[in-house]
């Protein structure tokens, strides 16, 4: 099983979420394509309702400690109540990485 394929599989066991993004960003990184360490991840739940971003990043961090231990590096996280989705226009763009070679 993928990275992302892990990452997918226990947000939706832990969040229920009405809608979910995981994306592979590695390419985007040091490391090049192939990589599985930086993940955009985009969580709609009824879980989040009444908390801050700040405490519902950190539950997610919290499920995914054992993925960050495997070699995630990074998550690009936005996580939303199906309220807040649906007034976004758009799903927040993920910066390059300062870091970056850009010959991989």
């Amino acid at each position: 099983m993928t990275m992302q394929q892990q990452i997918e599989e226990k947000l939706q066991q832990a969040f229920a979420p009405t809608h979910l993004i995981v994306s592979n960003e590695s390419h985007m990184h040091r490391g090049g394509a192939g990589g599985e360490s930086h993940f955009k991840v985009v969580v709609v739940s009824e879980l989040f309702a009444g908390e801050r971003p700040l405490a519902r990043h950190r539950r997610v961090h919290a499920l995914l400690a054992d993925a960050f231990a495997a070699g995630l590096h990074a998550l690009a996280l936005h996580t939303y109540t199906p309220d807040e989705w649906q007034k976004l226009a758009a799903v927040p763009v993920t910066p390059g990485c300062a870091g970056r070679n850009p010959h991989g």
